[in-house]
């Protein structure tokens, strides 16, 4: 039986996704995570777009812009869609004194959480298969004799 988490548990759960994803090495998985649970949190009507800010680090351009969604008691940004550009107000650039609030909640909780909510596995790594081989090459018997004439050769 699965328990129907609360809007400030999952918003909780995304923070904690999205915080430790910004330094993991392999973070595919995690924005994926946040995407999903935001997208459906939206879709859901427990999460509103609130506007459009500036990106702080714009990627390949003079400036790009992101959506400000709230949810819970939490603020994130995603990427916006081309519909966004028509029906969201643009409130400029980040205010850089608000935070969200503190959390306190476990990488592995929060995952499980998004998991649930939003059905997202993550995807199992194969192991590389090497084509080459060692071939086995059996030492010479007598250590001390050499073909080489001379130290040059």
């Amino acid at each position: 039986m699965t328990v129907a988490k609360s809007d400030s548990d999952i918003a909780q759960a995304i923070f904690t996704v999205n915080r430790h994803a910004k330094t993991a090495p392999d973070n595919h998985y995690l924005y994926a995570l946040k995407k999903e649970a935001l997208n459906l949190m939206i879709e859901k009507k427990r999460a509103t777009k609130i506007g459009l800010h500036f990106s702080k680090n714009p990627q390949k351009s003079q400036q790009q812009s992101s959506v400000l969604v709230k949810c819970g008691n939490y603020y994130f940004h995603m990427l916006p869609k081309k519909e966004d550009f028509s029906s969201l107000e643009h409130l400029g650039h980040l205010d850089d004194t608000y935070r969200n609030p503190p959390s306190r909640m476990n990488l592995k909780v929060a995952k499980e959480i998004l998991r649930t909510l939003t059905g997202l596995e993550p995807q199992k790594k194969e192991a590389a298969v090497s084509n080459f081989t060692k071939s086995y090459q059996p030492r010479q018997l007598d250590r001390f004799y050499s073909p080489k004439k001379s130290y040059f050769d």
